[in-house]
C-alpha cells in the first residue's frame, strides 16, 4: 500500500479486492436499515425511497471502481494506479476519485468505440490460456476497463456532486408541497452527504415548471451544500432568498466514517472494539449514520416593500441545554450500523459515549436487529 498522512492507495490486489467486497455489503445492509427506519416512522416512505436511491447509486460507484482497481497489483503492462482511501477520516474513498470517474465517465463512448468487445477479449484470454499456458493478465485488465465504461456509460452513479431533484408530495392551486433531494459527496471528509428538503411553493408557477426559480433554487441549494454549515442557515439561506418558497423541513444525513480494522486508522473506542472483535473476513467493519433534522414550527409575516407581506418560516430548535444553538438543528440522531460480533463486543465494553447511539446489527442473513 502507497500512503500519504490521510491518504492511502489500495496497491495490493486481493486487499482491494476485500475492500470493494466489505463495501458492497454495507451498501446491502444500508438499504434493509432504511426499511426499518421507516417501519420505526423515523423515517417517511418517500425519504426511505430517495435515500434508497442514493445508496444504490453509492453501490454502483463502488462496483464502477472495483472494475477499474480489479488488477491492482497486477503486471498489466502499464501503471494505471490504485484506489486512494482516507484512511483517517472516513475509510471511504477520496473525493479526487469520483472526480476523476466523472471526468471518465464523459469520455467513456470514445474509450468503448477503440476496445474490443467483451466476447473478443474473452476469446482471447481462452486462446491464451490454452494455446500458450499464460494467465492472460493483461487481457484481463483490458476486460475490467471496459466493464468500467460500460458501467459509467450506464449511469445511475453516485458523482461529487448530484444536482436537485424535485417531486410533488401534495397540494394543488395557490399551494404545493415539494420533496427537493439533493447529494454531495464532502470532499473536506471525503463521505457522502444526501439532503432531503420539503419546501411549500406559493409561487404562481409550480417550481418544476418555473423555467427561472428552479435553475436559481437548484444553484443556491448546491452552494450551501457543506457540512460545515448548519441546517438552520440553509434553510433560512432558501426562506430568505425565495420569498414563495417555504422550507417546513431539511434533513441532512451523513453516511460514514465507515471503521474497519484492517483498513482504517481511526483511534477511539469502536477501533478497539472491532480489534478486539476479531470478526471473520467480511464482518470487520462499522459504520457511522449521522440524521440531523430541522423543522418549521410557526411562520411570521413581514413587510416586503409598500404593500405586500411575505411568509418567513421560525425554526424549532433543540431545546436541551442549548444545544440547538450549536447544531442549527430540531434533533440530531446518532446511529451505528454493524455486523453481529463486532456488536456483542460494544455491548461488553459499553464504552461511554454510546449509550445514546442508535445499533443496528445486521446479519450475512439479512436481518436488522435495533438496540
Amino acid at each position: 500500500m502507497t500512503e500519504d498522512h490521510d491518504h492511502v492507495g489500495l496497491t495490493d490486489t486481493y486487499a482491494s479486492r476485500r475492500y470493494f467486497e466489505k463495501f458492497e455489503r454495507i451498501t446491502a445492509h444500508m438499504g434493509r436499515v432504511a426499511a426499518v427506519m421507516q417501519a420505526e416512522q423515523s423515517l417517511t416512505k418517500q425519504e426511505v425511497e430517495v435515500l434508497t436511491r442514493y445508496i444504490r447509486s453509492i453501490a454502483f460507484s463502488f462496483r464502477a471502481l472495483g472494475l477499474k482497481y480489479l488488477l491492482a497489483g497486477r503486471d498489466t503492462g502499464q501503471f494505471f494506479g490504485s484506489l486512494t482511501m482516507d484512511k483517517h477520516e472516513s475509510g471511504f474513498p477520496t473525493a479526487q476519485e469520483l472526480m476523476v470517474m466523472a471526468n471518465d465517465a464523459q469520455q467513456a463512448e470514445r474509450h468503448l468505440a477503440g476496445m474490443p468487445s467483451a466476447a473478443q477479449l474473452k476469446n482471447q484470454m481462452v486462446a491464451q490460456i490454452i494455446g500458450e499456458q499464460q494467465i492472460p493478465t493483461r487481457l484481463q485488465f483490458a476486460l475490467s476497463q471496459r466493464l468500467y465504461y460500460e458501467d459509467l456509460l450506464r449511469g445511475d452513479l453516485f458523482w461529487a456532486r448530484n444536482d436537485p431533484e424535485v417531486a410533488w408530495l401534495s397540494g394543488v392551486g395557490d399551494r404545493r408541497r415539494y420533496m427537493v433531494h439533493w447529494a454531495v459527496y464532502d470532499s473536506q471528509i471525503n463521505l457522502p452527504t444526501i439532503y432531503l428538503m420539503e419546501v411549500e411553493d406559493t409561487g404562481r408557477t409550480a417550481l418544476p415548471n418555473d423555467q427561472r426559480r428552479w435553475p436559481e433554487v437548484q444553484a443556491h441549494l448546491i452552494g450551501q451544500s457543506l457540512g460545515g454549515l448548519k441546517l438552520l442557515t440553509i434553510a433560512k439561506g432558501l426562506d430568505e432568498s425565495f420569498d414563495d418558497l417555504h422550507p417546513k423541513r431539511l434533513r441532512r444525513i451523513h453516511i460514514g466514517p465507515m471503521y474497519s480494522h484492517a483498513y482504517t486508522l481511526q483511534h477511539g473506542p469502536i477501533r478497539e472494539v472491532l480489534e478486539q472483535a476479531a470478526a471473520p473476513q467480511g464482518e470487520d467493519w462499522a459504520l457511522a449514520w449521522t440524521d440531523e433534522v430541522l423543522e418549521s414550527e410557526s411562520v411570521r409575516e413581514e413587510r416586503a416593500g409598500w404593500f405586500s407581506r411575505v411568509e418567513r418560516e421560525i425554526f424549532a430548535l433543540d431545546p436541551f441545554s442549548g444545544r440547538g444553538v450549536e447544531t442549527g438543528a430540531t434533533r440530531m440522531e446518532r446511529s451505528i450500523i454493524l455486523p453481529e460480533r463486532p456488536f456483542q463486543v460494544l455491548a461488553e465494553k459499553n464504552p461511554p459515549g454510546f449509550a445514546s447511539v442508535t445499533k443496528y446489527v445486521v446479519s450475512p442473513g439479512g436481518r436488522v436487529l435495533r438496540y
